[in-house]
């Protein structure tokens, strides 16, 4: 916790913190330069709306080969009962073929000893059920055969609907990740030090005023509970590892690959997206938001950090960076979700 501390208070500014302005005009450059950083920006903020798509679609495409798994075997034990049905069937036509075809309703009218007469009864009536149990079985095992080809059949749709899903935004993710890329790419040394000053600059801009409305004072969510302090522990233990899209471990994350997995290691599965954490998760206010629970920014759910106190996060920021501790407030903020309540 030491180590959170002490990195949460570089990434905070004390209330009332001023940011200077120069006196004179912005330099071209340095216009130019921001322009470019409000770019980038922007391109990796699509780029992680693409991949929140990305792995949606591959969860459902995961699930759904499962399910059609699932119908596959199914079917398959079906196919084998029915099987067996038919031979009893087939095996019943054969002894009656043997017994010279007499239906055994006429061998019981025909018999001339009541006890004979009375016990043939009993067994043609078992006989009749077994039989009627059969045809049943075999009618109802038809159904189901029907039934699970269809669902397979819509499955396999879905499962289509979803890997074309996956390939676009694969190629979104991809586009949008090359643009930024080539923009910082033109940049020189100098320009691209310039640049990473100016993101800082702009986060802890944005953490200062987020400070400066006194929610820290106002908080009232408490510690951590016993799975959310096991949550952090493995988020703070992932940082310095780089986020690769789509990544969830061990190597490198992307922002709701690392929070799934923190959660996943304190033994609480939750939604793999920070969309779907976003819509399934319980909403806590801001104000009572505790270490532990989940912040969801941007208006469309794109981007999740895991709050560890103090008014600061652990998070995947996008590519290029790698897992680290930043100012819970250095983004805008969707809303908090907690996956232990």
């Amino acid at each position: 916790m030491a180590l959170i501390c002490a990195c949460a208070a570089a990434v905070l500014a004390a209330p009332g913190t001023a940011f200077a302005r120069p006196t004179d005009p912005t330099p071209p450059t340095k216009r130019s330069l921001e322009q470019v950083r409000e770019e980038i920006e922007r391109l990796y903020r699509e780029a992680g709306t693409a991949t929140d798509a990305y792995n949606a679609a591959e969860e459902k495409a995961e699930k759904q080969s499962q399910e059609i798994v699932r119908l596959a075997r199914s079917i398959d034990k079906g196919q084998a009962r029915l099987e067996k049905l038919r031979a009893r069937a087939a095996a019943a036509a054969r002894a009656q073929y043997r017994r010279g075809g007499v239906p055994d309703e006429a061998k019981l009218l025909l018999s001339d000893n009541p006890s004979r007469f009375l016990d043939g009864a009993g067994r043609l009536r078992r006989g009749q059920h077994a039989t009627k149990s059969m045809l049943t079985e075999m009618a109802r095992t038809q159904e189901d055969l029907t039934t699970y080809a269809k669902d397979a059949s819509a499955q396999w749709k879905r499962l289509e609907a979803n890997r074309k899903a996956k390939a676009e935004a694969k190629k979104k993710v991809t586009k949008k990740i090359a643009a930024a890329e080539k923009l910082e790419s033109r940049l020189e040394k100098t320009e691209r030090e310039r640049l990473r000053k100016l993101e800082e600059e702009a986060a802890l801009k944005r953490q200062s005023a987020w400070v400066d409305t006194g929610i820290l004072k106002d908080a009232k969510g408490g510690d951590a509970t016993s799975p959310g302090k096991k949550a952090i522990a493995y988020a703070t233990a992932q940082i310095g590892k780089p986020y690769v899209w789509g990544a969830e471990g061990p190597k490198s994350f992307d922002c709701s690959g690392l929070t799934s997995q923190a959660w996943a290691a304190a033994g609480k599965g939750i939604p793999r997206t920070s969309q779907e954490q976003w819509k399934q998760l319980p909403h806590v206010d801001v104000k009572n938001m505790r270490p532990g629970d989940l912040i969801i920014y941007h208006k469309d759910a794109s981007h999740v950090g895991l709050y560890v106190g103090d008014g600061a996060i652990v998070h995947a920021p996008r590519p290029g960076r790698d897992v680290t501790v930043a100012g819970a407030g250095s983004m805008e903020i969707l809303g908090v979700v907690r996956p232990d309540k």
